[in-house]
């Protein structure tokens, strides 16, 4: 896991010594100093010696997109024409603002990249009249969705308090009134969408397989994330057998997504 240390007074070239070290984000702190992110196969003893200092704080790291992005602070980022940014800074109009929150979905992540591109993809050929988001965390691509035009969103996810970053989320960006959100998994709704997103992992796609095509309108489409690129051919296997095409595929950072379409 990484770790997170602090450097003070600090210079240019110290800020310079870290990167080569292999920071993994470096950043000015108040009154002159440097924090950075260190792997942890780089020992603090290493970072010292290499500094020629010895005034080093030394404390764990904060992880963003529960824990697996590693960044001192939130960042804004822009995936295809969708800006996001942290809920503090200012920002364009039509831009997705977010709380800093443990819920996992900041737009950092590989896996909710490609989901959010692959929306944008759908939405260049037809606009649905609803989405369907499951595991949604902070909410990220069903309000994505929303500010691209889908007109009604509903947001699922088994964690109380990412419903509850999703649903400050949604009141932040003024969506409120057209994202639905519901505690619990696929099985706890009924009905059909036009589009369903779910950015997991791969053992719980192959397993809520049965019930998510369940959930998918007359030819809609499906986008899964979440995925190993390692195992993508077991999660396409998965959804063939129950009917679905594959219309997509895209890795990226050993992670893959997928878009398919209903059959029926």
């Amino acid at each position: 896991m990484p770790y997170r240390i602090d450097v003070a007074p600090a210079s240019d070239a110290v800020l310079d010594r870290l990167v080569e070290l292999g920071a993994l984000d470096v950043d000015r702190s108040p009154g002159g100093g440097i924090a950075a992110l260190m792997p942890n196969d780089v020992a603090p003893e290493q970072v010292a010696r290499a500094l020629g200092v010895d005034d080093l704080s030394v404390s764990p790291a904060v992880g963003r997109d529960a824990g697996s992005v590693w960044l001192l602070s939130p960042r804004a980022t822009r995936v295809g024409r969708l800006r996001i940014v942290p809920a503090h800074v200012a920002a364009e109009p039509d831009a997705l603002r977010l709380i800093d929150s443990a819920a996992f979905g900041t737009g950092l992540h590989p896996t909710t990249a490609m989901c959010l591109e692959a929306i944008e993809e759908a939405l260049q050929r037809s606009t649905p009249g609803a989405l369907l988001d499951v595991g949604t965390g902070s909410g990220v691509l069903a309000l994505a969705a929303l500010l691209m035009g889908v007109p009604r969103a509903l947001g699922l996810d088994t964690d109380a308090e990412a419903l509850r970053a999703a649903a400050e989320n949604a009141r932040l960006n003024a969506l409120d009134r057209h994202l639905h959100l519901v505690r619990g998994g696929p099985d706890a709704v009924a009905g059909t969408w036009p589009l369903v997103v779910a950015n997991l992992l791969a053992a719980p796609l192959v397993k809520l397989a049965p019930i998510l095509v369940r959930r998918i309108g007359h030819h809609g489409l499906l986008v899964l994330s979440g995925i190993p690129s390692s195992v993508e051919t077991d999660v396409v296997r998965a959804y063939r057998r129950l009917g679905m095409q594959q219309v997509r595929a895209e890795s990226r950072a050993s992670w893959s997504a997928l878009v398919l379409q209903a059959s029926w």
